[in-house]
């Protein structure tokens, strides 16, 4: 895969709490350079990641939910509904986890349906979080299951935040769970090439990075 394949798959990151305007501002600046897919940014910085990326091809992506996915299905969708009236293309929503692991999973169904209705009705994609570290093998299933069922785009794997990251195997397991026709987005602790080809050869659709340079600078010219 060439630096320009490889750069079209990456969401290029920047989650942390004390990111400034300067950063994204920088990030904004390599998405261009790059091509990558998006940037992913918290939502306070999206109307400016949408001013300096507006006719662009690269996508802005922000979290809502972020980073336990234990705010109330009213919050979510209505921190979607602002995100995207801002200029967010996609949205990164964090899975209800307690909920789920629970078994209440009717209602982790309907706070994920809640948020896919709210941006498909702006024309936005849905990416949902299940964060992986905290989940047994069988509660990854049901989750990508719920979230395919719910309407969302996009499952993934981690918010960066957990004690672990994406790793292949949750991928490819994801990949079994909801076929082709949903994206899967890996995300947490991918820092270089190999590592993103992994994920990619194992049935991921997206990356999501904060090395991301690093990684597309050891794709073929």
């Amino acid at each position: 895969m060439n630096q320009k394949e490889m750069a079209r798959y990456i969401d290029h990151t920047a989650l942390k709490a004390d990111t400034t305007p300067a950063q994204i501002e920088t990030l904004c600046k390599e998405a261009l350079e790059y091509e990558f897919a998006s940037v992913c940014v918290n939502p306070v910085f999206v109307p400016l990641a949408a001013k300096l990326l507006a006719d662009s091809k690269v996508e802005v992506c922000t979290v809502v939910g972020f980073p336990l996915g234990a705010t109330s299905t009213a919050s979510k969708a209505k921190e979607s509904e602002i995100a995207i009236d801002e200029g967010a293309q996609e949205v990164d929503m964090v899975l209800a986890i307690g909920l789920l692991k629970a078994g209440e999973y009717a209602r982790v169904r309907h706070d994920v349906q809640a948020v896919a209705d709210t941006c498909h009705a702006k024309g936005a994609v849905l990416k949902v979080i299940i964060e992986n570290a905290l989940l047994t093998d069988e509660e990854k299933v049901i989750a990508c299951e719920l979230c395919q069922a719910a309407g969302a785009d996009f499952v993934k794997t981690s918010t960066g935040f957990a004690k672990s990251g994406a790793k292949v195997e949750d991928v490819a397991l994801m990949h079994k769970t909801v076929g082709p026709d949903m994206g899967i987005k890996a995300a947490g602790g991918i820092g270089d090439y190999e590592t993103a080809m992994a994920m990619i050869n194992a049935g991921a659709t997206r990356i999501g990075a904060s090395r991301s340079i690093k990684i597309v600078a050891g794709a073929s010219e």
